[in-house]
């Protein structure tokens, strides 16, 4: 529930007795100077008629004055309608400001999608208004990254094409249907207005015939349905209703003024209208004890707009019928105080911890690291800051924008610190890049070589720094790995064609191999968790060299079945650590092979392939999750849809791993 607005709507009730005429004198100043003498001019006929009628009237002047109270009621009551639009605005205000300026891409496009939905298309239109910049800065800025890139490569600016993600797409469907509600509530608006304003004037011309008509026994009955009709019409164009209720308020009092003889039918219509309040105070009465205070108000306020168009009662029960009906909405009313300063003292208590977080973020300002498992750390901190924050609630509005604005300033700065940091790691790369391209340039210097052993050994020089050298832009890494690799694998084909000697190398690696694979399945007895020695073993046995080709396939086997031997000894570790040492090695059994980076490079696309497939799917299933309709069929299928999404996020979790893993051993 939003507090402040509950706030604002319980204490926005009118109290005032309905039966005083507080209005009479704004509602005389309304009727125009023509009406003002023709009510002047039906008096002075009045006053010269016989002296029978004269004291008729006097004695029923009082029922008159009731009757105009009556019309001022009504008066004042279309004056509220008037300004219902600008009351709709208002109310659309006193909704807690929410800060969007954090909200990411798909928060923006979620927004937006469930304010589509909104049946208040003023609050849906008001909101679009604050994040249509924020979602078009964050387009740009995809745009421009994109352009960037696009020039990086090589492209020309002129050529440069951005095609929009789906998520932009869907943000301006929603943001189009949004405008077209609104122009056509609007319009709608218009329209109908003039429509009332039509109905309204057939009214008063009506009621004109009834003025004018010389007949004294025209039905009061249609006198009243004519006044209920003109009640229920609504709203009509600002610029025509004061000049139209004027008129309106005319005709009334020379009906009442010129057909006085009715006063007595009046009179068993304020018996009726005693009946209809004295039931309006028993439901009133009913309230004190509602469970939901809320609705009590609103249920209060529709009898207090019931009450005041019902119409006068018999002077003596007047006084007694207000108070009666007063006192019950009081006790409603009391109720309705505590309940607001209780309201009032949370939005204090959530003030007080949300100061405390907003402090508690304040040195993620000043944090610094060159690690990026410092950095993704840090991250995971003040995102669990940011969830106790999205837990507390609203706050008071007086104080919510200095403190919003504080923390999220915060979080702000922190994030940008962060991009900054991944900015300067690209810068790195692209050293890292010039410092491989410089080991390809030495590896084609010497791939001819003829001195086996010094060349070998430099090789295995060159390979053992392009590890250590670390990564490189993703776009360069396939191609100059590729050059490298060429020039390494050129040596050694020639080194092994033409020595004799390599072949009793190779036998000599395989035996080496063969006592790593002993040492690892050892080690897996012995101590299962040491897995720094169980990389060191790896890593001795990637550098041991060929061996001969009819039993690559089964050195490869028997180094594979001792690793996972190991892996599954380890204790104390989830199976999600267990699959990412696994891809790790069979990254690096890959890494060691012929046309390492070709396999390397399938294996990335596959797995980006399958992550992409399994986004496509959640996003799809979560899209009809949206559409289903609450019945014991509909749950099922929510429930079906849950676990699918369920696993698949699972699923696609343990592919991103897989894929950071080849990315860093690769």
């Amino acid at each position: 529930m939003d507090k402040e607005k509950d706030i604002k709507e319980l204490e926005n009730i009118n109290t005032d007795n309905p039966e005083v005429d507080e209005n009479a004198d704004e509602v005389k100043d309304q009727v125009n100077p023509e009406q003002d003498q023709e009510v002047a001019d039906t008096v002075s006929q009045q006053e010269e008629s016989t002296t029978e009628e004269n004291q008729e009237l006097v004695e029923k002047k009082e029922e008159v004055v009731d009757e105009s109270s009556e019309k001022t009621d009504a008066v004042a009551e279309e004056q509220h309608d008037h300004n219902h639009d600008e009351d709709e605005h208002e109310d659309d205000d006193d909704d807690e400001h929410v800060d969007y300026s954090n909200y990411s891409k798909e928060e923006l496009v979620e927004l937006i999608k469930a304010l589509a939905k909104d049946d208040n298309v003023q609050k849906a239109e008001r909101i679009v208004r604050e994040i249509k910049p924020l979602f078009d800065e964050i387009r740009e800025t995809e745009r421009k990254e994109a352009l960037d890139k696009f020039i990086a490569e090589g492209g020309e600016e002129v050529d440069f094409e951005f095609k929009y993600d789906e998520l932009t797409n869907r943000f301006d469907a929603n943001y189009k249907l949004i405008r077209d509600r609104k122009s056509a509530y609007v319009k709608e608006k218009e329209q109908q207005k003039e429509s009332n304003l039509k109905k309204k004037q057939e009214i008063l011309e009506k009621l004109r015939e009834f003025v004018d008509s010389e007949e004294t026994n025209i039905s009061f009955n249609a006198f009243k349905d004519l006044q209920n009709e003109w009640k229920n019409i609504g709203p009509i164009p600002g610029a025509q209703a004061k000049t139209l209720w004027a008129n309106y308020n005319a005709l009334v009092d020379r009906f009442y003024d010129n057909r006085s003889i009715y006063f007595e039918l009046k009179e068993l219509d304020r018996r009726k209208n005693l009946e209809s309040k004295l039931e309006l105070c028993e439901r009133a009465e009913k309230l004190a004890g509602h469970e939901n205070l809320k609705e009590a108000i609103k249920e209060l306020n529709e009898l207090h707009n019931e009450f005041k168009h019902i119409g006068p009662v018999p002077k003596e029960e007047q006084e007694a019928l207000w108070q009666r009906f007063k006192t019950a909405s009081d006790e409603v009313y009391a109720r309705r105080k505590e309940f607001v300063e209780q309201l009032k003292s949370e939005l204090e208590d959530n003030l007080k911890v949300k100061e405390q977080l907003a402090e508690e973020v304040q040195p993620f300002t000043e944090f610094d690291s060159d690690r990026i498992k410092e950095w993704n750390s840090k991250t995971k901190e003040i995102l669990e800051i940011q969830k106790k924050w999205e837990a507390v609630g609203g706050l008071p509005r007086a104080k919510a924008k200095a403190v919003n604005k504080k923390f999220w300033g915060t979080f702000k700065t922190f994030f940008n610190n962060k991009s900054a940091f991944f900015k300067k790691l690209d810068a790195q790369r692209e050293g890292n890049l010039e410092k491989k391209k410089e080991l390809v340039q030495r590896a084609l210097e010497i791939k001819d070589s003829t001195d086996w052993q010094k060349t070998a050994e430099e090789f295995k020089k060159l390979q053992r720094q392009w590890k250590e050298i670390g990564p490189v832009p993703e776009k360069q890494r396939e191609s100059v790995y590729k050059e490298f690799k060429e020039a390494a694998d050129h040596f050694f084909n020639n080194k092994r064609s033409k020595n004799s000697e390599v072949e009793k190398e190779f036998e000599e690696n395989l035996r080496k191999k063969e006592e790593v694979c002993n040492r690892i399945e050892q080690l897996a007895k012995d101590n299962p968790d040491d897995l720094e020695k169980l990389r060191d073993l790896q890593d001795e046995y990637l550098d041991i060299g060929f061996v001969p080709r009819n039993s690559i396939s089964k050195i490869k086997s028997r180094y594979s079945e001792v690793v996972d031997k190991f892996i599954n000894n380890i204790e104390g570790i989830s199976n999600e650590d267990r699959q990412a040492i696994r891809i790790e090695n069979q990254v690096n059994k890959i890494l060691s092979g012929p046309n390492a980076d070709q396999k390397i490079y399938r294996k990335e696309q596959a797995i980006k392939k399958q992550i992409s497939k399994v986004e496509h799917d959640i996003s799809l299933w979560k899209n009809n999750l949206e559409f289903f309709a609450d019945s014991k069929t509909a749950d099922k299928l929510k429930d079906e849809f849950s676990q699918k999404i369920k696993a698949a996020t699972n699923e696609l979790k343990n592919l991103k791993q897989q894929l950071r893993i080849i990315r860093t051993a690769s």
